[in-house]
């Protein structure tokens, strides 16, 4: 038999049960947080009809996606977990009790070029509130107080959410003169991080804008004082005043959302890339990390399920990359090690050859909620020992003969080299009792 050499491709990220372990307790904050501000979860397949995903995609998303047939069917791999939404509420409308406010964790794929903090398979995760006709701005404004509490959960604090409106951009646009290539403008706007002012300011003059025209508008976009710039053009174009009235309304209301002035801020450079954004945007990045983008972002989309369906449904959402999120805490040395990685509390070690009694005591700590496992296989006590500690298991409970007369278990602390004899009921007690308190996945002391 010809010997295959085993690996992962790239932009795929594999991780071993302790890592794995530490994926998941972000995962918990992210959930617990979600459904803390009352979404509810669901789940979409991740193979689509093509038709379905490309619906609105185009462009550099059909590029990216993984397109493939099987018989007469055009598949994909979903690129992202928006467009599957749309189909969702579409489908699912008259079952669904509006503003319906979802959200979802899982894989997307995109055939990119991997890179450092850029996967092609990776998990998102993305909350997200649809209306039914309308949707009100208050719901925008409730999504970076839901990145904040993320975040500050997670134990990161050094972080800044960017908010723009589109259509402040559109307005500005319009007023300049160049509402007819929105779209080209718009991109080259979105590139102003990444190739610098001069760069951009060529790309405008080439869409036909004059030098005077591209220095007004990004003088503009990096005022210091972005929403004074805007007030300043208040009455030269309707829709800049509706952008920027939307502007106001979402950030006036991030201080009574508990949002503290310092992890927010207005930037009207933020455009994003995907064209169904059609009012307020956000990217969010982590300080000491700039140059891996944007860890969070997301927007308002009026017309998203439009190709799905008559009824008008808006929404406003958010998705985290958590995969690359943790990249960087991975590679930084930011995860904390302190959180209980082993596949379970307690291992159960049997010194004699009768596991009867042993199996019986792991029942009872199971039943009262403690994660345990039954070492069986037949080798020395020191080879069972060796064996909790490479799981970092924090507690071995030792049965042999005199525990099994006397009714009890000997509970060893495997981390302070402590041990007690007591019965099966007070062993799981004090278990629970040491476990209650779960780290957070970033270090404390040394947080972004």
């Amino acid at each position: 038999m010809q010997r295959i050499t085993p690996r992962t491709l790239s932009g795929f990220m594999e991780l071993l049960p302790a890592r794995q372990a530490q994926m998941d307790a972000v995962l918990d904050v992210l959930r617990e947080t979600y459904e803390l501000y009352g979404f509810a979860a669901i789940d979409t397949p991740a193979v689509e009809a093509a038709e379905v995903l490309l619906a609105k995609g185009g462009g550099e998303t059909e590029k990216q996606i993984y397109r493939f047939t099987k018989g007469d069917s055009d598949l994909a791999l979903r690129f992202d977990l928006t467009v599957p939404l749309a189909k969702y509420v579409a489908m699912n409308y008259g079952q669904l009790a509006f503003p319906f406010r979802r959200y979802q964790i899982g894989k997307v794929y995109r055939g990119e070029r991997a890179q450092r903090g850029r996967f092609r398979e990776f998990y998102q995760a993305d909350i997200d509130v649809i209306g039914d006709g309308k949707l009100d701005i208050a719901s925008d404004a409730e999504m970076p107080a839901v990145i904040c509490d993320v975040f500050r959960r997670l134990g990161l604090e050094r972080f800044c959410i960017r908010i723009n409106d589109r259509k402040v951009l559109n307005g500005l646009f319009a007023y300049l003169g160049v509402g007819g290539q929105t779209g080209a403008v718009m991109t080259a706007i979105d590139k102003l991080e990444k190739i610098g002012r001069e760069k951009v300011s060529a790309l405008l003059t080439d869409l036909g804008m004059t030098d005077g025209r591209a220095d007004e508008l990004l003088d503009i976009l990096s005022a210091p004082d972005p929403m004074g710039a805007l007030e300043a053009l208040a009455g030269k174009c309707p829709a800049l005043d509706e952008g920027v009235a939307e502007l106001k309304a979402v950030t006036g209301l991030l201080p009574g959302l508990g949002v503290p002035d310092d992890k927010w801020r207005v930037d009207l450079t933020i455009a994003r890339g995907l064209d169904y954004y059609t009012g307020t945007v956000y990217e969010t990045q982590l300080l000491d990390y700039p140059e891996v983008g944007s860890v969070c972002s997301g927007g308002r989309y009026d017309d998203l399920a439009g190709y799905y369906t008559d009824k008008k449904l808006p929404g406003v959402g958010l998705s985290i990359g958590v995969t690359r999120l943790f990249y960087i805490l991975q590679e930084q040395g930011l995860l904390n090690e302190a959180i209980l990685t082993a596949p379970c509390d307690a291992l159960v070690i049997p010194l004699g050859d009768d596991p009867l009694y042993a199996v019986r005591c792991a029942a009872a700590l199971r039943a009262a909620g403690v994660r345990t496992q039954v070492y069986t296989e037949k080798r020395k006590v020191k080879a069972k020992f060796a064996y909790a500690d490479k799981l970092a298991v924090p507690y071995a409970v030792v049965v042999g003969e005199d525990e099994q007369a006397a009714g009890v278990v000997g509970l060893k602390d495997l981390r302070s080299g402590s041990q007690v004899t007591v019965p099966v009921e007070e062993a799981a007690a004090i278990v629970k009792r040491s476990l209650n308190d779960p780290a957070r996945p970033v270090k404390e002391k040394e947080r972004i």
